[in-house]
């Protein structure tokens, strides 16, 4: 009994580590340093392997980064220096071709599928002889049109006519009525009404003077030299209609008093709150016009200022696309509408909260605007340097356009710190790993 007990103290001191040194065998200390050796060596040889795939892979974001690019000389262009580095979609190659995926566009390429245009004051009288194309002042021809503008009565039109001391050929329905719209005469569908004396009068494409003559000429058989008046009291055959974001959409009446763009929109109740001021359409016998009511009543160019016409349509969009849309390192990324107002680059980068000054890259502001549908480029890329901060007073002329993109580039530093960012989760990862087989 003694001897078994002894046996089974024996055993416990073995199992929970309490044995003595004398009575197991001690490990060589070759053994320890060579494990040791292979832990580090395995950790050096996985973030050896882990920084070689990332470099490989060119879907790491700041990969594509090469450190001398940015020491080239401030004064040359900065695409010349900077060629599709902050453009990774811009990428040449089939996407279904391993040898050529992720190639960067070589700068015939480039230059094909987009214009970069670096913002100078060249570009800047560009800009400002475009805007000059919409006529300043009222062409002569309308001015003369509104000057001579008479109305032509239609079917529908009710007309008052006054023959003077005769009061009942001035009011045929009773003297006791004094309602002149009850006194009124309605223009037939056949374009003609009917008077006493005379019988039927075409009336129908005259103006109140010819009305008046068709009148007194062959009332002068019964009437001593008789005086008439002819005036349209109800405007019914002709009306123009203004559509969209106005107070109060519907037609406007064509009457003897000149009807311009500004006009039907003023009789309309005016425009609404979200009305696109720039993109105002006039329909005319199948043909669309576009006018700009902002450059009419901003910079008084009223040379779009059109007569109106029986049938007319005028529409006021809404915003839609009228906006600015401003991104990248700023401190507030936005969306800047324009429907009643044209603002600067400068502008847009200070109603944004201005660049921020830590990861921005000053080099990198750009605007990227879509070309036409028939233009064979995809966009035009304008390019603002402002590492000199008087550069942001060209800014402040460089007007922007609907649906322009601001975007503000990663300054290169700000790159590599978030590549490293992405790196350091898998490092820990694998250190921690690491150490766990260690124990």
């Amino acid at each position: 009994m003694r001897n078994k007990k002894i046996h089974e103290h024996s055993e416990n001191n073995r199992i929970h580590g309490n044995e003595q040194p004398n009575s197991r065998k001690a490990v060589p200390d070759s053994r320890l340093a060579s494990s040791s050796f292979r832990s580090g060596f395995f950790k050096v040889a996985t973030l050896t392997t882990l920084l070689i795939s990332l470099s490989a892979c060119v879907l790491v974001p700041g990969s594509n980064i090469d450190p001398d690019i940015y020491e080239a000389d401030a004064g040359s262009n900065w695409f010349e220096v900077n060629r599709g580095t902050w453009f990774p979609g811009l990428r040449g190659g089939d996407a279904e071709s391993d040898a050529t995926a992720g190639e960067p566009l070589d700068e015939d390429t480039l230059e094909d599928a987009i214009d970069i245009v670096p913002i100078t004051s060249n570009v800047i009288a560009q800009q400002s002889q475009s805007q000059n194309l919409i006529p300043a002042a009222m062409p002569a021809s309308l001015q003369e049109d509104i000057a001579n503008y008479e109305y032509h009565v239609g079917k529908g039109d009710m007309l008052h006519i006054t023959v003077y001391d005769h009061p009942e050929l001035t009011n045929p329905s009773g003297s006791n009525n004094n309602n002149i719209q009850n006194s009124g005469i309605i223009v037939e569908s056949d374009g003609t009404i009917f008077y006493p004396y005379i019988g039927k009068v075409q009336v129908a494409g005259k103006t109140t003077n010819e009305i008046r003559e068709s009148i007194a000429n062959p009332l002068a058989e019964f009437i001593a030299s008789p005086q008439v008046n002819v005036r349209v009291i109800g405007f019914n055959a002709e009306r123009a209609y203004v559509t969209g974001q106005v107070a109060n959409p519907g037609p406007q009446p064509i009457n003897d008093i000149p009807m311009t763009v500004l006009d039907a929109i003023s009789r309309a109740g005016g425009l609404a709150d979200g009305a696109n001021w720039h993109e105002v359409l006039l329909s005319r016998n199948g043909v669309e016009t576009r006018l700009s009511v902002y450059e009419m009543l901003n910079n008084g160019r009223l040379g779009q200022n059109m007569l109106l016409q029986h049938g007319d349509v005028l529409h006021v969009p809404d915003l839609g696309q009228q906006k600015v849309f401003v991104l990248g390192e700023l401190n507030r990324v936005n969306t800047l509408p324009m429907g009643n107002i044209r603002m600067s680059l400068t502008e847009a980068l200070t109603r944004s909260g201005g660049l921020n000054q830590v990861t921005s890259n000053a080099e990198g502001i750009f605007v990227i605007r879509q070309t036409e549908a028939t233009s064979d480029k995809l966009a035009t890329v304008y390019q603002l340097n402002v590492r000199n901060a008087v550069a942001f007073a060209v800014g402040t002329q460089f007007m922007l356009e609907p649906s322009d993109i601001v975007y503000v580039t990663t300054a290169p530093v700000t790159r590599w710190n978030r590549v490293i960012s992405q790196i350091i989760p898998s490092l820990n990862a694998l250190i921690t790993a690491d150490r766990v087989n260690q124990l």
